[in-house]
């Protein structure tokens, strides 16, 4: 009986051990097929159900594409894709073909691009300013270190004097106003 009772605890033995070793395998099977974790950012995030964040409507606006080209070339997507909250003067296509032939594509390539992010971040402002809430010679700090100036001309909201707000949409993670010039922070004071 003693032999009966050994003979089927090793059979029993044997078999937790062959269903463990599987599990093992398995497991280990699966971890090296699970895809590998991304190392993309925030942009990355897939989410159809909640409102668009700024850099998503800005890509999709036929109107915004020399502007997402030069976000993606400043390597700022993820950054404005972020919680923010931002508030962001978005120039229009129109806007950067008024600048001087080949300034464009010049500042998107790739030894440019320190400039190309200090021209960008002059059209970013951290926090929400919604349209009611500019003020006639309002001065706004931007993310580069500049100043902005909001005017009030003929009931057209002005930035600096040269690009009129045109259009104001809200984000997930601010606020977009469109506008219909490109901002160029004023170039640092001449070393004595």
């Amino acid at each position: 009986m003693r032999r009966i009772l050994s003979a089927a605890l090793l059979v029993c033995g044997a078999v937790i051990m062959s269903c463990n070793g599987g599990t093992e395998q398995e497991q280990t099977t699966a971890a090296a097929d699970a895809p590998a974790e991304s190392s993309a950012g925030q942009s990355a995030v897939k989410d159809d159900m909640s409102q668009k964040n700024v850099v998503q409507v800005a890509i999709g606006s036929k109107d915004h594409t020399t502007l997402v080209a030069a976000v993606k070339a400043a390597e700022l997507v993820d950054v404005l894709s972020n919680t923010g909250p931002f508030t962001v003067f978005a120039p229009t296509n129109a806007a950067f073909d008024k600048l001087p032939e080949g300034t464009v594509d010049n500042l998107l390539k790739p030894e440019k691009k320190d400039d190309l992010i200090d021209i960008l971040q002059y059209h970013v402002y951290v926090g929400v300013l919604k349209p009611e809430m500019f003020t006639d010679g309002q001065e706004i700090g931007q993310v580069n270190g500049g100043n902005i100036v909001i005017t009030k001309k003929d009931g057209k909201l002005m930035v600096n004097g040269t690009a009129t707000i045109i259009a104001s949409i809200p984000a997930s993670n601010g606020i977009i106003h469109v506008i219909d010039g490109v901002l160029l922070p004023p170039p640092p004071p001449a070393v004595k």
